[in-house]
């Protein structure tokens, strides 16, 4: 125990002059010193893992406040330790926040305290059975897990809306609340099932990617989506049947002059103006187009942390003093046993340790090289200018002292395997993103390797958290990718046992991929970087913006099967009864996505934005394009096709 400040001093300036310490514990320019802290493997995969952690942290923290000295944290266990607790108040913040929102709109759409009581029912009743599947499931709260039971909250209300408004439209129409209620389920019950279908196709396709939590959001948004349907079918129609007929004032938002206005300036957009919409889709299309092409594919490892953690600060201190902290490994195999013994490979591997160490991004790498370094240094009295590997005369009596009782490789069994055959270099790399990355290790890094290793008969392996976040971001952009193609064959499929018809399958998916091509686009332009958080919005909306589709197409199959009616006068009057419930959905759906933007998590944040900017645009091409496209390309004899 050090008892005096000379003491200590002296303590220092050995540390100092030992260069094994220099840039790993030590940075001798900034003072700023490291303590490496090994957790066991039993605490670190158990849920002890939070007191073990809170405890390291409240021992640090009062030696912050007793010393006026700084210190920082970093590490995965540190992260997750940050992170849960984060999860848990936004987990609580966003739910309330939701179901708050969409009451308020629907109060003011329905002007009916029931209307929006019966929603809070289907709301809790979903709630719970979101964490009740989780649980079941045994999945933990992650960063998409933990927003479930708002996002649900969202996607359920819209199947509520068509309900409430078809029930006040057939009840304005006969003035029967019976048949009403019956209608809701005639008319509406099997679309709103083939709505809430494709929206669980957008979270089911989820699961076939490689990263857990994305499986595990997948998983749940997709049951749940089901589940919404069979929750609301049952409990809406069950509740109207036990209350009072509407009154005019709750049917006055079917007569609103600025929906009426709206739906009007639509209708003669679709009846004089057709070549105009689709000039100005074109246009559209080509500036999401070239916005695609500036897209930029880059992640990093604490990319969504809370501005306000001291996550990013912390990272920032250790890559300024010490380079990172994400691990990096590399596995040499000098092929033949005791290989590491023999002066001529060791010589050699010096020559990639010298270049590691002249990478600004990669720390000072720690290997068998670096131990028998150290040894030298500590044989000639610890002098700075001896860390070097010894000669041959020299090794016979440095290199003994390695061999622990009975050969077991004592203090190196951590560098070399049991053969000493295979060599292990450990080192921390910075936080680089996934395209510089990239091209540190599969770039500069292998092509280095090449170079040292050519002629040698050496081989070498790549491995460590860094390359496994490499990977891991490019599998995941690739499985998102693949999920998208398989929902867009999915949801086709479900549209063509719809309309039989591959007219309409091809005009029903139309309005639904400019959106997704135009929030891409907007991405590259407003330079948004394609990561976990927004590449799974695609799939998602995907399956959310279609259900529109699906509305007005079966309103206005059911339009066309009268008989005399024009294609033009089916397109007019489907939009006038189906336009209403499309607004109303979408502006839920907007301000439901819009509460993301209140997160602290920057991938909460971003999921919101575009899903927002993506239904905004899916309301105009569904209200617009898609009739447009109907009066241009179904013609009357094509009627009966449509109805069979």
């Amino acid at each position: 125990k050090v008892q005096y400040q000379k003491e200590l001093d002296s303590l220092i300036t050995i540390a100092g002059e030992v260069k094994f310490y220099e840039g790993l514990l030590l940075n001798k320019e900034t003072k700023a010193t490291l303590i490496a802290i090994s957790l066991n493997k039993d605490y670190l995969n158990s849920p002890r893992r939070k007191e073990l952690i809170g405890n390291i942290l409240n021992i640090s923290n009062d030696f912050a406040t007793n010393t006026n000295i700084q210190v920082h944290y970093a590490g995965l266990p540190y992260v997750r330790y940050i992170m849960i607790g984060a999860f848990k108040d936004e987990f609580n913040f966003l739910l309330a926040l939701s179901s708050l929102v969409t009451c308020i709109i629907l109060f003011i759409f329905f002007r009916s305290f029931h209307a929006v009581l019966f929603t809070v029912l289907v709301i809790v009743i979903t709630v719970i059975w979101t964490s009740g599947f989780t649980a079941l499931f045994g999945y933990k709260i992650s960063l998409l897990t933990g927003m479930l039971p708002a996002l649900i909250v969202v996607i359920s209300i819209p199947t509520c809306i068509y309900m409430f408004n078809k029930y006040h439209q057939e009840y304005k129409r006969n003035g029967d609340k019976i048949k009403a209620v019956t209608k809701i389920i005639e008319k509406i019950g099997f679309v709103t099932f083939m709505t809430n279908i494709n929206t669980a196709v957008g979270f089911f396709v989820l699961v076939f990617t490689d990263i857990s939590i994305i499986r595990e959001f997948g998983m749940i948004a997709g049951i749940m989506s089901c589940a919404t349907f069979l929750i609301t079918i049952i409990v809406i129609p069950s509740l109207l049947m036990y209350l009072p007929d509407p009154s005019e004032k709750q049917m006055m938002h079917l007569d609103k002059k600025s929906l009426q206005i709206m739906n009007n300036f639509v209708a003669r957009l679709v009846h004089f103006h057709r070549p105009a919409i689709y000039i100005v889709t074109i246009i559209c299309l080509g500036i999401g187009i070239y916005g695609i092409t500036k897209i930029k594919a880059i992640g990093y490892m604490v990319d969504d942390m809370p501005e306000k953690s001291t996550v990013k600060p912390d990272l920032a201190f250790f890559e300024e003093n010490f380079k990172g902290v994400m691990p990096l490994e590399i596995l040499v195999d000098l092929g033949k046993k005791k290989g590491a013994y023999n002066l001529k490979n060791l010589k050699k591997l010096e020559e990639l340790e010298d270049y590691l160490k002249s990478e600004p991004s990669v720390s000072p790498p720690i290997s068998l090289l670096s131990i028998i370094k150290s040894a030298t240094q500590a044989f000639y009295n610890d002098l700075p200018e001896n860390y070097r590997i010894p000669g041959n005369q020299e090794k016979g009596f440095i290199l003994k002292y390695f061999s622990g009782k009975n050969n077991d490789l004592g203090i190196i069994r951590s560098f070399v395997d049991t053969n000493a055959q295979v060599m292990r270099f450990s080192m921390k790399v910075a936080d680089l993103g996934t395209q510089k990355m990239d091209e540190l290790l599969n770039v500069k890094l292998k092509n280095k390797l090449d170079e040292i290793f050519k002629d040698t008969g050496f081989d070498y392996h790549l491995t460590g958290t860094s390359l496994l976040f490499l990977k891991g971001n490019q599998f995941l952009l690739n499985d998102l990718t693949e999920s998208m193609f398989i929902a867009f064959a999915l949801i086709s499929l479900m549209m063509a046992f719809l309309f039989f018809d591959l007219r309409m399958i091809i005009i029903s998916i139309i309005p639904n991929l400019i959106p997704m091509v135009i929030t891409a686009g907007l991405m590259g332009i407003l330079d948004i970087r394609l990561k976990i958080s927004t590449a799974v919005i695609f799939s998602i909306s995907f399956g959310i913006t279609i259900d529109s589709t699906i509305h007005y197409l079966s309103k206005f199959k059911q339009e066309i099967a009268h008989p005399g009616i024009s294609i033009l006068d089916a397109v007019l009057k489907s939009l006038k009864e189906a336009g209403i419930s499309m607004i109303y959905t979408s502006l839920v759906l907007i301000f439901g996505f819009g509460i993301f933007i209140f997160s602290d998590f920057g991938g909460t944040v971003a999921l919101g934005v575009l899903t927002c900017l993506t239904l905004f645009f899916a309301m105009l091409t569904n209200m617009i394009l898609l009739p447009a496209l109907l009066v241009t390309f179904v013609k009357n004899k094509n009627k009966k096709e449509l109805n069979s």
